[in-house]
């Protein structure tokens, strides 16, 4: 897993397209939010913000890259090349999406931790960092989950767009209004938990059983995402 790990990471700096929406791109939208909190708390809370950036690396650095990722071994018979080897299904894939994973946590780290230190600093560090945990697990199984329907990097640009566009949405809705209305429904859409949970856990809104409760829907949505993946996701070109 290790080895296909260090190759793939060769590969990410390698490959322009995977430079630029897995690195540069992040990044540039996570400054750009740093840089104008300001503005965006006219908004919403330091926690809002706080959960966009979030959102916006793990959407566009994390799934979308994954989803290239796999996209691009697979028609390069990459995939189908390993599986001939001794490494199991599972080394195979987390040896693909283990560089991409840390690549998005340091991004998410950094641009938060000089978040904190521009705005507000965080209430509960620790239910911050459980819930970039959290969405980093359902953003990677629903990586898995659409690579499946995904013939090419150049296609991965089109089939990502709609998970990518509706959980920052969904977070942004959420940190704009709020759950006191609608709250089962923006809890149970994709991101809607965990953009609550960063929330409260910055701002310090509730407390730690109810914050920990939130964690429910986001690791439901990655047990669908997995059972997604275990039937859509293919190894070889679709002939």
């Amino acid at each position: 897993m290790l080895e296909i790990a260090r190759s793939e990471l060769l590969q990410m700096f390698r490959n322009r397209l995977v430079l630029v929406t897995g690195l540069i791109i992040p990044v540039a939208i996570g400054a750009y939010f740093v840089r104008q909190h300001e503005t965006f708390a006219d908004l919403g809370s330091a926690g809002y913000v706080a959960a966009i950036v979030m959102f916006t690396v793990l959407a566009f650095g994390l799934y979308t890259t994954a989803v290239t990722t796999l996209a691009a071994r697979r028609r390069d018979l990459f995939l189908k090349r390993l599986r001939s080897t001794a490494a199991s299904d599972r080394s195979i894939l987390a040896g693909l999406l283990l560089p991409v994973v840390v690549v998005a946590l340091v991004q998410v780290t950094v641009i938060l931790v000089v978040f904190g230190e521009v705005s507000a600093r965080p209430d509960a560090i620790g239910l911050v960092v459980l819930a970039v945990l959290a969405t980093t697990a359902m953003m990677v199984a629903l990586a898995l989950a659409t690579a499946g329907f995904t013939n090419s990097p150049e296609h991965a640009q089109v089939t990502t767009l709609p998970v990518s566009l509706a959980v920052i949405a969904v977070a942004s809705w959420v940190g704009i209004s709020g759950t006191e209305e609608l709250t089962h429904l923006k809890r149970l859409l994709p991101g809607g938990s965990a953009a609550e949970l960063v929330i409260n856990a910055w701002d310090g809104n509730v407390g730690l059983a109810e914050s920990l409760s939130l964690l429910a829907p986001t690791l439901a949505w990655v047990a669908l995402a997995v059972a997604l993946a275990g039937r859509l996701f293919r190894w070889e070109p679709r002939r």
